[in-house]
Order: structure tokens, then C-alpha cells, then sequence
């Protein structure tokens, strides 16, 4: 036998003796077992099975039990029984913390299903957001879904969910339907994402009915703009060509800054929100165009794969601004705000405008140009440009790239055509088109 002073004894078979004699940090290995070993603790001597990993390689360990009240024929079964799984590709310890997992997260489950109030409304939206929300909705809309959740739930925010029936989320929606049918038609929706987003989790019984979707389908509608008290409807503004060129032509009493956006509105035809996000790194030349690249991501199609960025090519007026701006802000944003870091809100946009109606009575004791052409918003210019193109004779395909839509069905997913030349053709033929209705009001 080897010298006791000497960490690791390898026998062909097991000696009380020597184990009782290993001193902590010692232990006795086994020719006809391998990975069999027998370690000394301070206080303990303990069986162990080492081993390799088949499924990532690492070395490994797991204890087996402790001798003498595990004898050395018993732990060899518990090797063998090991060995054998290590052999056919599985890893004792891992398939150990595994199962481990599961039995932690079975019992997690039963405790919430044995307690009635453990998964509320609350707790269901809250995972909605976390889950799907925040990482797919920009944050403008994920913060207007919390506020949504926040402030419209009320009291159901602490009932079970499983305790919501059919004739609950009836009066919730109908509530607000009477009040503000927007809302009402955009809280029945993501509730009911909400909804669908816990079942698929398995976070609601498998027999849970989602009333969100089947309440009020088709009969929360709309009742229009509300304007000195009158009602004037369900509102898609397109302003005439002679209201257009009156508009150009008043333009200028606003703030240049608004002035200017809402010129790039008319001259473009893309979104607020792409105009006031506007940076000089995004304006290049090619060849004797200037294109304004708005990316992906600053797009309203960014969620969407087969999306690229938007090119815009810029004539006109669109063009002197654009060059303009990128003159006194280079590469930064080119609208940017006083208040902070960072560009202006559309919002800031369409309350500007509304502040100049003659309707308006924001702050009444203020004097201030009142717009001549009345009842529209910053969002009816992108309408009213996409509808001078169709009465130019731009086609469908063209009219609705320039506006940044994705073509619709098997056109959109087959036709991957950008357009740029069309884009050039059919936006210099617009901004023609608007200077000549400027110069019908021109002093």
C-alpha cells in the first residue's frame, strides 16, 4: 500500500482501514471503478462519482453518499447507476439541477392555482408590458398602454383574472365607449392581447375564455371631432387646391421652426413623427439629388423584416428647408428643442396649430394670427399631399411607397422595387404642382 502521506490511494478494492486513516483533503480512487471515489472531509468521509461531461465536457462531480453508514458494495450501485447515465449521453448533475427546476416550478404553479387572488388583472397586464410591450412597441406607445392600464381599470385592477366574466368586461368597455369610443376601442384591444399574451404563457387555465375578444366586436364606433360644442363628425380632412395655396401662403405667421415642419409635411408626405426626428446625418447628395434616408427603426414599419429604410428625395421648398436646417445644426437634429435634449414632439406640432385656430380658446387673452383655413390638423397635409398625387396621376404603388406604407398582400411580399426613380418623378411633379398653388396667393 502507498505511503499515508500521500493525497490519493488507488486500490483494486476497498480497505476500511485506509479510509479511516485518510486525513482531510485525502482520498481513495478504485482501478475497477473509475470515477468511484472515496474523499475525507473534516468531519465526513464521502462517496463521489467524478466524471466528464458528455454534454459540454467540464469535469464534474456528485456525491453519492457518506461512509461508513453507505457501505462500499452499495455505493458501487449508486456508481453503476451513474456511470450509466453518463454513458448514454445524459449529465448526472445537470439532469439533477433540472429536475430540481421543475419540481420548483411545479410547486410555484400549484401554490398560485391554490390561491385565489395570486395572478390579478394587475398582475396579468403588468406581464403583458414587460413581456411584449416594452420590447416591441415604441415608447411612446408603451407608455400610453401603462397609462391606459393605470388609469381605466379601476377596481378589476385587484380581482383574479380568472374571475373576470363576460358581463364585467362588457360594462368596462361600455363605460368608456360612451365617453370617448377611441379609448374604449384601444383598451378592448390591448386587454385582449393581454389576455391572449397570459393563455399563451399557461399562465390562465387552459379553459379561460377571453371576453375581451368577444364583447362589443364592430359597435364601438367613433363620433367625430367635438369643435365650439358642435359635433362635426368623423373628420378624414383633405384640403382643397385653393385652401392649400392659402395655407402656403400663411404659413409663415407661425413660429419658423413649425413653419417648417408643417412645409415638409406638404412637400414630402411622411409622417410628424419621421419630420421632427430629423438629423443631418440622415440628408446626403447623389449626384445632383439630395435624399433625406430616414432608417428602419425611425420608421413605422420597423417591426416588420422584409422593411428597409425610407428615401425621400427632397425638392422645392422641402429641399431649401432641409438645407437650411442641416446649414445652422450639421449632423445633429434639425428640429431641435429648446426645453431638452433632443428633437421637438409632433405633439408640440398639432398643438401649435390648434392654438391658432379661431376656435381655439387655449389662453383667449393672448393676441395671434388666426389660421384663414380652418379645421384641419398637421396629419391632414400628409393626407392631402398622397391625394394631389393620385390627381396627378402618380400611380397607387408609387403614391403609397412615397408615404412609407408597405405594399399590401403578395405585392408587398414578392415586389421588392424601392422606387427611387418613380419617388424623384412623382415628388418634383408635386412640389410643381404646390408652387403653382402658391402663386395664385402671392402678394
Amino acid at each position: 500500500m502507498s505511503s499515508i502521506n500521500k493525497k490519493t490511494y488507488t486500490k483494486m478494492q476497498f480497505d476500511a482501514r485506509t479510509a479511516k486513516a485518510l486525513q482531510p483533503g485525502q482520498h481513495m480512487a478504485f482501478d475497477d471503478y473509475p470515477g468511484l471515489r472515496l474523499s475525507a472531509m473534516a468531519k465526513v468521509r464521502t462517496w463521489f462519482y467524478r466524471y466528464r461531461s458528455t454534454v459540454d465536457g467540464r469535469l464534474r462531480q456528485v456525491s453519492i453518499g457518506h461512509w461508513p453508514s453507505m457501505s462500499f458494495p452499495v455505493a458501487i450501485v449508486a456508481w453503476e447507476a451513474l456511470k450509466n447515465q453518463r454513458d448514454s449521453g445524459n449529465d448526472p448533475v445537470l439532469d439533477a439541477k433540472q429536475a430540481k427546476l421543475e419540481a420548483k416550478a411545479l410547486i410555484l404553479k400549484q401554490e398560485a392555482a391554490n390561491s385565489e387572488n395570486a395572478y390579478t388583472v394587475r398582475v396579468l397586464c403588468d406581464e403583458y408590458l414587460a413581456g411584449h410591450v416594452c420590447r416591441h412597441r415604441a415608447k411612446k406607445g408603451s407608455t400610453e398602454i401603462t397609462r391606459m392600464f393605470n388609469t381605466m381599470l379601476g377596481d378589476m385592477a385587484d380581482l383574479p383574472s380568472t374571475a373576470i366574466t363576460r358581463a364585467m368586461a362588457f360594462d368596462l368597455i361600455q363605460k368608456y365607449a360612451a365617453i370617448s369610443p377611441v379609448q374604449a376601442g384601444k383598451l378592448r384591444c390591448e386587454l385582449g392581447a393581454a389576455w391572449d399574451y397570459a393563455m399563451d404563457a399557461g399562465r390562465l387555465p387552459e379553459a379561460a375564455v377571453n371576453w375581451w375578444r368577444l364583447i362589443l366586436r364592430g359597435k364601438i364606433r367613433s363620433k367625430g371631432k367635438t369643435i365650439e360644442g358642435k359635433n362635426i363628425g368623423v373628420v378624414k380632412r383633405v384640403l382643397t387646391e385653393d385652401e392649400i395655396g392659402e395655407l402656403i401662403a400663411w404659413l409663415p405667421n407661425f413660429a419658423p421652426i413649425i413653419t417648417d415642419v408643417l412645409m415638409l409635411y406638404l412637400w414630402t408626405g411622411t409622417r410628424g413623427s419621421e419630420i421632427v426626428g430629423m438629423s443631418g446625418t440622415e440628408i446626403s447628395e447623389e449626384g445632383s439629388q439630395v435624399w433625406w434616408t430616414i432608417p428602419k427603426i425611425r420608421t413605422k414599419n420597423a417591426r416588420h423584416e422584409t422593411a428597409t429604410d425610407q428615401r425621400v428625395p427632397l425638392f422645392g421648398r422641402g429641399l431649401t428647408v432641409v438645407l437650411r436646417r442641416k446649414k445652422l445644426y450639421g449632423d445633429g437634429f434639425l428640429f431641435p428643442s429648446r426645453h431638452k435634449v433632443g428633437h421637438i414632439e409632433q405633439k408640440y406640432v398639432t398643438e401649435q396649430v390648434f392654438y391658432r385656430q379661431p376656435y381655439s380658446q387655449i389662453r383667449p387673452e393672448q393676441v395671434r394670427p388666426r389660421l384663414t383655413v380652418t379645421h384641419w390638423a398637421p396629419h391632414d397635409l400628409r393626407r392631402t399631399s398622397r391625394t394631389l398625387l393620385a390627381k396627378l396621376g402618380c400611380p397607387d404603388s408609387v403614391g403609397e411607397t412615397i408615404l412609407g406604407h408597405m405594399l399590401p398582400g403578395v405585392v408587398g411580399t414578392y415586389n421588392r422595387h424601392q422606387y427611387d426613380d418613380e419617388k424623384r418623378l412623382w415628388l418634383f411633379n408635386l412640389s410643381e404642382h404646390l408652387e403653382s398653388l402658391a402663386k395664385r396667393f402671392e402678394i
